[in-house]
């Protein structure tokens, strides 16, 4: 027998003698990790669960990508890059630009980001000042609203429906500037969670209304590659000053990687690169290298694309036969936000026994609209046809 260690005792916890936690660290749960969570929690207790809750490709990444990220991990070191990223993904994203739009789009204002998460922390960090009003589409992504609390930045809400298909006008936003000035404001397209693809020539207007007005433009480009009626303009097409963060993690199959970038105005290009020297140091050198390979996977992920597609006829097809009949077409990303009001007013308590008693996850929809949102719910489709299909007979058979 070994000689048997004695182990130092933890000190006893001192937290009631510490201060609290800051006030910025108060923000809301997302509510879709949670639902994740207890998901996990009942496949570890053996169950089988659908997943519909997290906007994630059911599929891996493309097989370049692991070929370049293999051969990268056999060269032995990885380090280090420049805060702005690698100057050859960042070259080939330009070459995206030029490629997909025709435009002529300089790598030294594109920055490689961890993630498009970290690409919006940045652009809220360099583009406003504690204090300032940002204007949002309610439902929308959580996670922005998160962001703008935790930095001591307003969050405008303002509500869209069907009647402007889920879109900011610019008489919308016009009226939030007039209540009080706005600094800036943030539009998706396709946009999560309703799938809008903004058109080009409404993406345009609204884009020289926050000229006008002298609000800062943000767009949120990371579900484009993933549309299925209309087309998804860049704002760059209409605007220099325009912020674009987009992502790999969506049409690329590359969530984990934690790979994103942004393009910049000249004038936060700088700015940018020293906080994100001191925020992160770099994205990751073995994602950065993998995400090049991306660029030569489309007929790998047009395929990926195409499981999608079929997806969206099935949910678009069974859902209003199991009574979700009050939602929008869905024209890209992939997700559909269903009205739950015919079965219930609370959709947090919905999605849970639908969880609990038909194995199936979505999201509720307060993650996406704290006003409205009690009596809507997000499904995902980015997972396989088959699981899609199973769900759509498990809800129907649960709710009979």
């Amino acid at each position: 027998m070994g000689q048997e260690k004695d182990l130092a005792r933890l000190p006893e916890s001192t937290s009631l003698l510490l201060k609290a936690p800051s006030r910025r660290s108060a923000v809301e749960p997302f509510i879709v990790m949670e639902v994740m969570r207890a998901a996990i929690d009942r496949e570890a207790a053996g169950e089988r669960v659908i997943h519909m809750e997290v906007g994630q490709p059911g599929a891996p990444a493309p097989r370049p990508v692991l070929d370049a990220a293999r051969a990268a991990l056999d060269h032995g070191r990885l380090a280090y890059t420049e805060a702005l990223g690698l100057r050859a993904l960042r070259t080939r994203i330009a070459r995206y630009y030029a490629d997909m739009h025709g435009l002529d789009v300089p790598m030294d204002r594109i920055a490689v980001t961890t993630g498009s998460s970290a690409g919006f922390n940045l652009a809220f960090l360099a583009a406003f000042d504690h204090g300032e009003r940002i204007a949002l589409a309610a439902p929308g992504y959580p996670a922005y609203r998160n962001f703008l609390h935790a930095l001591g930045l307003e969050v405008v809400d303002i509500p869209v429906d069907a009647s402007t298909r889920y879109v900011l006008t610019p008489a919308m936003l016009e009226a939030a500037h007039r209540e009080t000035p706005l600094a800036g404001v943030l539009v998706a397209s396709p946009a999560n969670p309703s799938g809008t693809v903004m058109q080009p020539a409404a993406l345009r207007a609204l884009i020289d209304a926050a000229h006008d007005l002298g609000i800062r433009f943000i767009s949120d480009e990371i579900y484009h590659g993933l549309v299925y009626e209309g087309v998804a303009e860049t704002a760059l097409r209409f605007s220099p000053d325009a912020i674009v963060v987009n992502s790999f993690s969506k049409y690329y199959c590359m969530t984990g990687w934690r790979i994103g970038w942004m393009v910049l105005p000249e004038s936060l290009v700088r700015p940018v690169e020293r906080i994100a020297q001191n925020l992160y140091i770099s994205p990751p050198e073995l994602s950065q290298i993998a995400a090049i390979a991306a660029f030569e996977a489309t007929p790998e992920l047009e395929a990926i694309k195409a499981t999608y597609a079929d997806n969206r006829r099935i949910l678009l097809d069974r859902l209003p036969a199991i009574g979700f009949d009050e939602f929008h077409a869905v024209d890209g990303a992939f997700y559909v936000y269903a009205s739950v009001r015919r079965f219930s007013n609370d959709s947090i308590e919905f999605t849970r026994r639908m969880l609990h008693e038909a194995g199936v996850a979505a999201t509720p929809g307060p993650d996406f609209d704290r006003v409205r949102g009690h009596q809507w719910m997000r499904f995902s489709f980015a997972g396989t046809t088959p699981d899609m299909a199973e769900a759509m007979d498990r809800i129907g058979v649960w709710l009979g």
